[in-house]
């Protein structure tokens, strides 16, 4: 996927982005328990996994 489309996921959908970038992980539901706390915190936890390349 490219990587504009998964910046823009990142924004506005973290949870997706991360389940797409990471799968069904730690961080998949980090993710989702950061998005819960405010949305900011998980949208930062998701671009970090899409810039950072982390894999699942």
């Amino acid at each position: 996927m490219a990587p504009l489309i998964k910046i823009l996921l990142a924004i506005f959908l973290p949870p997706v982005c991360a389940f797409i970038q990471v799968g069904l992980s730690l961080h998949f539901l980090l993710n989702i328990v950061l998005t819960l706390l405010g949305g900011v915190p998980g949208m930062v936890h998701a671009l970090w996994l899409v810039v950072t390349d982390k894999r699942g």
